[in-house]
């Protein structure tokens, strides 16, 4: 095939390859320009170049069934391709993408990621190595310090395409042979890439281009793969290749996701940083960008309120002129600046600047998209939902704390207004049965107020492609989140699950799949034999129930069934109870949700026969000692254990015939509740003083695993209030037991305490 046309090898990501590719193509003046990126997204390159589009942005192919299999093609404000297709599009010129199509795309990735080994790794080790080979020739500390000092700062843009294309094919041809070797599928790929754009090159000519009439737009590494004289893909080729089901769609991106340090192999370590080399390069002030980067560096470390002055801005823009000088360069280059950062604002530790340099060096923008350019139904519902909601200056990178009430507003005119923290919530809490991770509730201060809900919202390109992925599962949020809540009632085994799905049914307001739990929730109590399973499914209902009608749902059909579910869940505990140790911190955990939901539905359910089986247990030697405590305990906060009857059982269950393990568990469980109600109870921590006194050595490192755990768990202040009970037993002062107490365990005593958590004392 004829190589008369142009081709233009860029980097991606980069400032001077979008400075020197405009002023190539101003100078060329084509008629058609091809673009590496996939050939199904070209109708949406004017949708690109909008000038309401905010980038970073990106283009995003998705397979339609799971697992989901994505491509990402992203873009920021000065990527070379993104430059040359605002500019073609301006000038109404023929602009394509000429890379594979998304599904062929797709469907290979599939091949590579089956195919994925150690010889892969190896490959990618032994390529990243030549680019570190090429800064370490050059006297750099990396490679991108070499491509910034050799490439960004060059602004003769002839010598950057020539020495950009002259790189990457030197590097392709030292590759070549490892790469078929180690890796043949990853060689056999990029070669049918460019079969397939060498392939749209000749249609472009066939149509009437002529060849010195077009620009082509690709990495630097393809450039010598797309002029070889290997053919062009032909029609049966094409046809042959496997293609995956798919869709395609554009969506908003951010510079923390174009980072490489988050990952994408494409990215710069600072994409930020290069947005300010971008800006500079238009304002012809490339001086200046040393002294603007570390202005913004002074800025974010005063926002942290350390000192940072303008004369230390001064000496770091000298330091970091002196530091390029000695390298022969013209301009600093970010190590460069880093550099000076550590030491002019530092005082040479990193640590102290760190989060203002990936801060400056990455930023927190997100790009944006009009309404009518998002290609997905689910993407064009959620925003309109977050219109509606009022919720769109919370698409920001930066987390925002939302607080909800949602009771009725009497105090505006509207119902949509007056609900609209009702409706906010519901639309939160679709998103969080979707997997949608824009919002995360955190609890309320007053665990009463049923009305009240915290949230804390952050928009990431992770939740664009979340939004994506929902569509596979309907056309709206609320259909998407009754189809997720359906399939898991299909597969819904325990009463638990059943009755979790009956609240968030009522939370995202789905009146359907709400019905169909109930009747999956009742046919599954039937047979339900398990403790914690109907203790959770009870504490689910207990919670919806004190909705009342908050959530405009009736939720009186749940009353009875909560009633049978925390009946059956009381019946089953004394059998939970004959368990081992490990089984009992989860069986505790069910006891105190029981607890709670006596508590708060005292007028509802059975709390007579739920205390009955508390006091067997409390009573029962025959059972796990720790959910013997723990029911001790629930007991003296309900008065139903005097405190004789405390000293007899703490007297009985410390006792030297009790082995040490058992009677320490016994103690773990009982100090597991109200803490403030034991502190109280003087005769209880002389018996626990002389229990501990009496016991020989093999006694005492059997129990200490369990008395470690238990005073684990106490706050510093109760700490300090034992201090003084033992104090005053031992005939010392508050401060001098304090200091025993919490003292820092040396090295090797943790070491020994480690051993004894894991040590077998039956074996």
């Amino acid at each position: 095939m004829t190589n008369q046309y142009n081709i233009f090898g860029v980097r991606h990501l980069s400032p001077g390859a979008s400075y020197h590719l405009i002023q190539y193509l101003e100078v060329k003046k084509p008629k058609c320009i091809l673009i590496e990126g996939p050939s199904d997204a070209t109708d949406m390159l004017y949708n690109i170049a909008n000038k309401a589009v905010k980038p970073p942005i990106a283009v995003l192919a998705y397979t339609t069934e799971l697992p989901i299999e994505t491509v990402l093609y992203p873009f920021a404000s000065y990527s070379p391709e993104y430059q040359a297709i605002c500019w073609g599009v301006k000038k109404k010129l023929d602009v394509r993408f000429i890379d594979l199509p998304s599904d062929i795309m797709l469907k290979l990735q599939q091949e590579r990621n089956r195919e994925a080994n150690e010889a892969a790794d190896e490959f990618y080790m032994f390529h990243n190595g030549l680019y570190d080979k090429v800064a370490r020739h050059y006297e750099e500390d990396d490679y991108e310090s070499y491509w910034e000092r050799n490439f960004e700062h060059n602004l003769n843009a002839g010598r950057f395409r020539d020495g950009l294309s002259y790189q990457s094919g030197q590097i392709r041809d030292m590759v070549a042979d490892k790469e078929y070797e180690s890796v043949p599928y990853d060689y056999s790929y990029n070669l049918i890439r460019e079969a397939y754009m060498r392939r749209e090159i000749q249609r472009a000519i066939a149509e009437g281009f002529k060849p010195e009439d077009i620009v082509l737009i690709v990495g630097a590494y393809h450039v010598s793969g797309i002029q070889c004289d290997l053919p062009a893909m032909s029609d049966a080729e094409l046809k042959n290749i496997p293609r995956a089901a798919s869709q395609i769609t554009l969506m908003p991106y951010s510079y923390l996701r174009l980072s490489s340090r988050t990952g994408y192999g494409a990215g710069n370590r600072a994409p930020y940083y290069f947005e300010l080399m971008w800006k500079a390069i238009q304002q012809d002030r490339m001086s200046d960008l040393s002294a603007v980067y570390l202005s913004k560096i002074a800025k974010a470390l005063r926002e942290k309120g350390d000192n940072a002055s303008s004369a230390s801005v001064i000496e770091a823009v000298r330091l970091a002129n002196a530091l390029t000088s000695m390298r022969g360069g013209s301009l600093p280059v970010l190590k460069d600046l880093h550099d000076a950062v550590v030491t002019c604002f530092g005082g040479g530790d990193l640590p102290s600047v760190a989060e203002a340099i990936n801060k400056v060096d990455i930023g927190t923008a997100i790009g944006s998209l009009p309404e009518g350019v998002s290609q997905t139904p689910v993407q064009e519902d959620m925003n309109q939902e977050l219109k509606r909601l009022k919720l769109t200056n919370y698409k920001s990178a930066v987390a925002q704390e939302l607080t909800l009430d949602l009771r009725e507003n009497l105090k505006v005119k509207t119902k949509e207004a007056a609900f609209i923290d009702l409706n906010r919530s519901t639309f939160l809490h679709r998103l969080r049965v979707l997997g949608i991770h824009f919002a995360e509730e955190v609890r309320v201060s007053q665990d009463s107020a049923t009305w009240a809900e915290k949230w804390i919202l952050r928009w990431t390109p992770e939740v664009e492609i979340e939004i994506v992925e929902a569509n596979l599962k309907g056309e709206t949020l609320e259909i998407a989140a009754a189809y997720q809540l359906k399939e898991q009632l299909n597969e819904c085994a325990d009463v638990s699950l059943a009755a979790k799905i009956i609240r968030q049914a009522c939370e995202c307001h789905l009146t359907n799949i709400f019905d169909n739990a109930l009747s999956t929730l009742q046919r599954l109590l039937v047979d339900s034999n398990d403790f914690k399973e109907t203790a959770y499914a009870a504490h689910e209902l207990s919670i919806l129930i004190q909705y009342g009608d908050l959530r405009q749902f009736n939720l009186e059909p749940l009353i009875p069934i909560l009633q049978q579910l925390f009946l059956r869940s009381s019946l089953l505990l004394l059998d939970a109870s004959s368990c081992d140790d490990k089984a009992a911190g989860s069986t505790a955990q069910a006891i105190n949700v029981m607890e709670l939901i006596s508590q708060q539905q005292y007028e509802t359910v059975d709390v007579e026969t739920w205390q009955k089986e508390l006091l067997k247990l409390a009573w029962r030697d025959d059972l796990n000692t720790k959910l013997s405590g723990t029911a001790f305990s629930i007991l003296l906060e309900h008065n139903l254990a005097s405190e004789d009857d405390c000293a007899k059982e703490v007297s009985r269950r410390l006792s030297p015939g009790v082995p040490a393990d058992l009677g320490a568990g016994w103690f773990e469980g009982l100090s597991g509740r109200n803490r403030y109600a034991l502190l109280s109870r003087v005769s209880l921590w002389k018996e626990l003083d002389k229990y501990v006194e009496q016991l020989d050595d093999e006694e005492f490192f059997r129990s200490v695993v369990f008395l470690r755990r238990a005073f684990g768990e106490f706050e510093p202040n109760q700490k300090n209030s034992i201090a003084e009970l033992l104090g005053d037993i031992w005939g010392t002062s508050a401060e001098a037991t304090a200091e025993i107490l919490q003292s820092e365990l040396t090295e090797t005593e943790t070491e020994k305490l480690d051993e004894l958590n894991d040590f077998d004392f039956d074996f």
